[in-house]
């Protein structure tokens, strides 16, 4: 396993689970980190006092460490930065946003910063920033993702060469082959979202949960490039969103027709047909609704698995 990972979270396993909006609560981030990873809440959809209610109760709930998510374009950011210190919480990971914003403050007070990056030149930026590792994410993932389309296992070796800081793979991981094979190209860790999507601690609706283990190859798909790139589900508000697409809108247009709460709608109050239903090309591997902590040992034993038949010979 990965030291300087491992040891940079103080984890048994070098496995942060993705901190996913209206999937990633409380529950779910205790599981992964009670079972030896890294667990995130997610605090893109969560309003301040409600993110620190999840702190609260995560803490009670395991003894082993956890972190927060933020999406730095989030409207009250200064009152979620100010809660995560208040709390104690000792590990942040930031995204959609400039990391020289926050890394320093943060850093300050003995938080661990990571930030998600999507190229080379983020990686860069990031680093200089002065965060502690970062996140490569390729656009096999879910939800809003980097405009540029490169996938995971091309950004890998390529962050890799450029930067000193881990680098933590993230974007159509969800086996221990998959972990395997990130980490065979360089990566120190692993993010993973989507699997961690369909778990029985997962705050998404059980309805999202079950349209999870029902995709295939090519049912997801990547859109919205002109506002935030998002990988959806193709349901009836994608296809209407194509639909739409063939009309040439405009910006305007687009968010006007996408209106508010999309994701909350199909994620969180189970809406599988006028919701956005955000998942990673990867869920066309995954078949069952499992314990965060059944889902996290096979992983591993397969990591440990097919390591161990590579290297015997």
């Amino acid at each position: 396993m990965q030291q300087n990972i491992t040891k940079l979270f103080n984890i048994q396993y070098p496995v942060i689970q993705g901190g996913m909006i209206w999937v990633s609560g409380y529950k779910l981030a205790a599981a992964v980190s009670n079972a030896g990873g890294l667990g995130l809440i997610g605090a893109g959809s969560m309003y301040p006092e409600v993110l620190r209610s999840h702190i609260q109760k995560c803490k009670k709930t395991t003894e082993k460490p956890f972190g927060v998510n933020v999406p730095l374009l989030y409207p009250d950011i200064e009152k979620i930065m100010e809660i995560i210190i208040e709390e104690g919480v000792k590990v942040v990971f930031t995204s959609a946003g400039n990391p020289k914003t926050w890394t320093s403050l943060l850093k300050k007070n003995g938080i661990t910063v990571v930030h998600v990056v999507s190229s080379v030149k983020f990686a860069l930026k990031a680093e200089l920033a002065g965060v502690d590792a970062v996140v490569c994410e390729g656009f096999e993932a879910g939800g809003h993702n980097g405009r540029e389309e490169t996938t995971t296992f091309t950004l890998i070796p390529m962050v890799k060469e450029q930067v000193k800081i881990p680098v933590i793979a993230a974007g159509g991981i969800a086996t221990g082959r998959g972990m395997l094979a990130a980490m065979v190209l360089g990566a120190d860790g692993v993010q993973i979202g989507s699997r961690f999507a369909a778990t029985e601690e997962s705050s998404a609706h059980q309805h999202f949960k079950n349209s999870i283990v029902e995709v295939k190859d090519g049912d997801t798909h990547l859109t919205l490039k002109e506002l935030a790139p998002v990988r959806l589900i193709k349901n009836k508000f994608y296809n209407e969103l194509q639909a739409l697409y063939h009309l040439k809108p405009s910006k305007e247009e687009l968010r006007e027709f996408l209106g508010r709460a999309r994701a909350k709608r199909g994620m969180f109050e189970g809406d599988l047909e006028g919701g956005e239903l955000e998942i990673g090309q990867i869920a066309g591997l995954i078949h069952e609704i499992k314990p965060a902590k059944i889902v996290l040992k096979e992983i591993l034993e397969e990591f440990n698995l097919v390591k161990s038949l590579i290297y015997k010979y």
